[in-house]
């Protein structure tokens, strides 16, 4: 029987699991440490149906798989008692900690997914080290129509220092059916370029005008039982040059071993911060010499090094977020480029889980880091509304009204369900065939 159907659902349901846990389970332990009484660790929301009670805690899993709560002792005004150990009854600066834990914890364990990922290896570009040199432009794209050509550096992007393929990727994905003005040198000449990204009509972000960027390959593949293997590469080395002829991307290594079946060849590689010739001879598959690799990207480092970068990324994950959030404000792009609901998480957890499971791994550290910012959001509700509001208190040196919080929280309860409304909605929008919904 074939269970390729239970992929999606179970992918989604681990993900979001370990998110979920790790996020509540930062409030229960500050809480614990603190000495609030914590009456309930849920999984989910609403009917409880499975757990356990251990001390005071009732550890539940609940019906609704969306999320999850930690309910404290004293957390609800009409709740509190003389009891030290109530929440409300702490001082501020311990309940700022426990709400900040929650965010604090889904940041961590991002930085160790990707930090894990980097020191075992991972097939997807380091766009943050590679020169905004372009490698080769669409046919018929809209770069080809501005006159860009392979081997142009692109030197800024609307105004604004392109050093990176991460930056014009990012500029470009986040001006959909915008024109973008590009700064290029060729050779000794700079000149002025327009592109128009077209819209992605499912992610819903601009495409990349046609250019891509300039990368020396890599080996993401070494099959068994070949010549490659044989001869001793491996995985992430990148190839610099094949019998001294420098080589420029993946298509003219293939079609140089292509041309010498049965002869000898010697690729110099470049593994980690060294470089080594290594001799290999292709052995002829119906008149095409074959070495048995597969060519890519691919991103491996020492653990010191792979926990520097993991902190980078991260940091680059945030401060693009508030960007595209500011693009969103100006209306530069579309709400569907910026939220995804749960059925998209889940169907990109189910892709990600059939290509690998470290892609699933990878996905899982961009949702815990995309949780804990939206969780650090001033909204009321989420934790960052509760540390606004306490760290308002600790200003004005005094509480503010019962009334006025409940006025608050029911407010944010409200926008963060028109929140959730929207972002299903849009997920729903990206299923449905284009045009089928006017405006779409």
């Amino acid at each position: 029987m074939n269970f390729n159907f239970l992929i999606t659902p179970l992918s989604f349901a681990f993900a979001l699991g370990v998110i979920v846990f790790v996020h509540e389970a930062g409030h229960l332990l500050v809480a614990k440490a603190f000495g609030v009484r914590v009456l309930t660790f849920s999984l989910g929301f609403g009917k409880r149906i499975w757990g356990f009670r251990k001390g005071e805690t009732d550890y539940r899993l609940s019906l609704v798989p969306l999320g999850g709560y930690v309910r404290l002792g004293g957390e609800n005004p009409d709740e509190v008692t003389d009891d030290p150990r109530e929440f409300l009854n702490k001082p501020r600066w311990q309940r700022i900690l426990v709400y900040l834990a929650g965010p604090v914890m889904n940041i961590v364990l991002a930085i160790l997914l990707f930090a894990g990922l980097f020191m075992a290896g991972i097939e997807v570009p380091n766009l943050s080290v590679i020169p905004s040199e372009v490698g080769a432009v669409m046919k018929g794209s809209s770069a080809e129509q501005a006159g860009l050509q392979r081997g142009d550096v692109i030197l800024a992007i609307n105004g604004k220092p392109s050093q990176t393929w991460e930056d014009a990727s990012f500029a470009l994905a986040t001006s959909p059916n915008r024109p973008v003005a590009l700064h290029v040198q060729r050779g000794s000449k700079v000149f002025d370029a327009t592109v128009t990204p077209k819209l992605d009509p499912h992610y819903q972000i601009g495409d990349t005008a046609g250019i891509a960027p300039k990368v020396r390959p890599q080996l993401i593949k070494i099959v068994e039982k070949t010549p490659a293997a044989a001869a001793g590469f491996e995985l992430g080395d990148e190839i610099w040059a094949v019998d001294g002829l420098a080589i420029a991307d993946s298509s003219a290594f293939v079609a140089y071993i292509e041309g010498k079946a049965g002869k000898k060849v010697d690729i110099e590689v470049r593994r980690g911060s060294s470089r080594r010739t290594i001799s290999v001879t292709p052995r002829n598959e119906s008149g095409k010499g074959k070495i048995g690799v597969g060519l890519g990207f691919f991103q491996r480092y020492p653990p010191g090094e792979a926990l520097r970068a993991s902190v980078i990324f991260n940091w680059r994950i945030c401060t693009q977020t508030f960007d595209v959030l500011g693009k969103l404000v100006s209306r530069r792009v579309p709400p569907g480029g910026v939220f995804a609901g749960p059925i998209e998480i889940a169907q990109q957890a189910g892709a990600a889980a059939r290509v690998g499971f470290k892609y699933l791994l990878y996905l899982m550290g961009f949702i815990s880091i995309s949780i804990a910012l939206l969780n650090l959001m001033p909204i009321p509700i989420l934790d960052g509304g509760q540390i606004t509001i306490l760290l308002f208190e600790s200003v004005i040196r005094r509480d503010l009204s019962t009334r006025f919080k409940e006025i608050v929280i029911q407010v944010g309860f409200v926008m963060v369900l028109l929140l959730m409304a929207m972002v299903i909605w849009l997920d729903i929008k990206k299923l449905l065939p284009p045009g089928l919904i006017p405006g779409s």
